[in-house]
């Protein structure tokens, strides 16, 4: 009886033990089964595209993070596509795509691909790819030598020329304000004089009185006059303020007074000298005395020697004194410096505003201000431009920068998964080159498309009906079909940006360089610009040409008000120049 109920719980274990084993089996087995990864197909052509899948499904509040970058290695990744998700109850399941390639042939493997979900790591499976050569019929398909690099034609630009005239007219402006102005010019004989002391100007006073003619024609009367101006002078500027406007008895007294206040040390005998002569003076000035020559000289030595008595007469001047006298002299100094600097402040801006005056007469306001401000056609227009060929078959055209490429797909063309399988990925894309953005300041593309005209029919019909209508067309009808097909095409694709109320006007051309005709659209249209977002008015130029096996696009669009993008585009367009697919 013991022996069969230790059976019995032996096994009753041994069942937890299986159940327990069986529930983290499965427990394992749901975790890994939430991350599943595939491919479409295991071999596929050099450069052709391989979408590799993976699905993840988890609970809605957990976050997923599936690998980017170039984790697939050595294939490599051309387009991650953005997360599908469907939601199951409380679950979502989360699809993801990437479409991969490989452009040499051989055997590759994807590597595992890291998938967190929440705080977890899980990993896909390693898959296995076969990449083969693209087999090419020689007798079908003409072989060609490679191209040689196409040197790239930059127009010639003469600002060199402009920066030096600037350079020469502000280097003579600059000359002109340092001689007249700047420049430590030689001092004139009447600034000499002014700089000296009063005691020197007295002296040189006398000595050019002494070379004038006034005594040899016996002119008396300017010669007392000259004699009594330069000792008032000097009393004037030393010792009384007032001794140019006194009368003679008026400074006599006026030296009498100072001389009692010890304000000034002249003996009685140089005040009496100095009266004299000053009398005589008088006397001669009114007509009422004629000295003679000989009295008029030692009358002059006797001044001489009286400007001496006055000088050793006044006191020294003291160091506040001589402290004043120095500021005073270096606050005329700097007088003279900001009278220089605003001078040649005013004569600066009356240059430039006369400057700006002459150049937005000749050339207009609007011009002068995007110059001195900036404008970006304005720099485009008067930049370098580049010549390059775009498209094949190619199309040579003059731009003021190098077109970017970019892949593009068809508006009106077919989906991708809705063509026959020997037409996918052949034609229905092409590549455009283009700079700026359409709806921003100024936008230049240009397109070239080369197929067969079946191919051209099959890529840009709609249904079987019309592919077969066109294949009845003629050569001519066929053109002009395309030509307008081509430019509705492209009429949507400004659309699609976000225009409205597009006025659409057509008119044929001729190109200036190789005579090709073609069709011309053009017109206005409204828009959100694409920086400050606000609707503005834009126009646009198409033009179309259909030769032989090509259909070829060049398409503008600017701002209504910009008045250096017409310029631009009349000068692109004489650029332009088609050349053959045989070249």
């Amino acid at each position: 009886m013991k022996y069969e109920l230790l059976m019995m719980n032996i096994k009753s274990k041994q069942s937890k033990i299986l159940v327990f084993s069986l529930f983290f089996f499965l427990f394992t087995f749901f975790l890994n089964a939430q991350v599943k990864s595939s491919i479409d197909s295991t071999s596929i052509k050099i450069g052709e595209q391989i979408t590799f899948k993976v699905e993840v499904e988890t609970d809605t509040t957990n976050l997923v993070v599936f690998p980017e970058g170039q984790s697939f290695s050595p294939l490599e990744v051309i387009e991650s596509y953005p997360i599908d998700t469907l939601k199951k109850t409380d679950k979502y399941n989360l699809v993801k795509k990437y479409g991969l390639t490989q452009f040499d042939s051989g055997k590759y493997t994807i590597p595992k691909q890291k998938i967190i979900i929440a705080d977890k790591t899980f990993f896909t499976d390693s898959l296995q790819v076969e990449v083969f050569n693209v087999a090419v019929d020689t007798t079908k398909q003409g072989l060609y030598d490679i191209k040689p690099i196409i040197e790239v034609e930059k127009s010639s630009s003469d600002w060199w020329k402009t920066a030096l005239i600037v350079l020469l007219v502000i280097a003579v402006i600059a000359a002109l304000l340092y001689w007249f102005i700047w420049r430590k010019k030689p001092l004139t004989e009447a600034e000499q004089i002014a700089l000296l002391p009063p005691y020197g100007r007295a002296k040189l006073a006398l000595k050019k009185l002494d070379e004038s003619h006034y005594l040899e024609h016996e002119n008396l009367k300017d010669y007392y006059s000259d004699l009594t101006f330069i000792i008032r002078k000097y009393l004037d500027e030393k010792v009384y303020d007032r001794a140019l406007e006194s009368t003679t008895d008026e400074l006599i007294d006026r030296l009498k007074i100072l001389k009692q206040g010890n304000q000034v040390d002249l003996s009685n005998d140089d005040i009496k000298n100095l009266e004299s002569i000053l009398k005589r003076a008088d006397l001669v000035k009114f007509a009422k005395s004629a000295p003679d020559v000989e009295l008029a000289k030692l009358d002059r030595n006797t001044i001489d020697v009286e400007i001496d008595h006055v000088k050793e007469a006044l006191p020294e001047p003291t160091e506040e004194e001589k402290l004043l006298d120095q500021q005073y002299r270096e606050e005329q100094e700097r007088k003279k410096k900001r009278q220089k600097i605003w001078l040649t402040v005013g004569i600066a801006v009356f240059l430039l505003i006369a400057t700006l005056i002459g150049f937005s007469i000749k050339y207009g306001v609007g011009y002068v201000k995007d110059t001195i401000v900036g404008h970006p056609t304005k720099e485009l227009l008067e930049g370098e431009w580049v010549t390059s060929d775009y498209g094949l078959p190619p199309i040579k055209i003059t731009t003021p920068k190098v077109l970017q490429r970019h892949k593009v797909l068809l508006v009106n063309s077919k989906k991708e998964e809705d063509k026959p399988e020997d037409k996918k990925e052949k034609t229905s894309k092409n590549d455009m080159f283009y700079y700026g953005s359409m709806l921003d300041r100024f936008y230049i593309a240009v397109r070239s498309v080369a197929v067969k005209g079946e191919d051209l029919v099959a890529l840009f019909s709609q249904d079987e009906q019309l592919a077969e209508q066109l294949n009845n067309y003629n050569e001519e009808e066929k053109k002009e079909f395309f030509l307008n097909y081509f430019i509705e095409e492209s009429l949507k694709l400004i659309e699609n940006e976000g225009a409205k109320d597009i006025v659409v006007k057509k008119e044929e051309i001729t190109l200036a360089l190789d005579n090709s005709k073609g069709l011309k659209a053009s017109g206005s249209m409204i828009g959100k610009n694409k920086i400050s977002g606000k609707e503005m008015s834009y126009e646009y130029q198409i033009l179309m040409f259909a030769e032989e096996q090509a259909v070829q696009t060049i398409m503008f669009v600017y701002q209504k008000d910009d008045a250096y993008a017409p310029e631009i585009i009349d000068r692109t367009i004489q650029s332009i120049e088609l050349k053959k697919v045989q070249e």
